[in-house]
């Protein structure tokens, strides 16, 4: 599995996605992503969509600190939020 790429796992019973992070010299495998839910995506169009997302982050605590690439909390951000 080729570093920072991640890919959806639907045989996978939990878990959407799965990625190789890599960061300073160390890997790990890291899955994310609840199965079977979509994310509201980059630019949500619906008031509902909107307030999900805002929901999302203000569960996760998005907006306090940066997370690494070693954590779920960024991939998640990244590919399904």
């Amino acid at each position: 599995m080729a570093c920072n790429k991640p890919k959806k796992t639907p045989g996978h019973k939990t878990k959407s996605h799965v990625v190789k992070a890599c960061e300073k010299g160390k890997e790990k495998i890291v899955r994310f992503g609840q199965q079977g839910v979509k994310g509201a995506g980059k630019n949500p169009q619906t008031a509902k969509d909107k307030a999900r997302k805002k929901s999302y982050y203000a569960r996760h605590n998005a907006q306090d600190s940066k997370p690494g690439k070693m954590s779920a909390r960024y991939w998640s951000h990244k590919v399904k939020w």
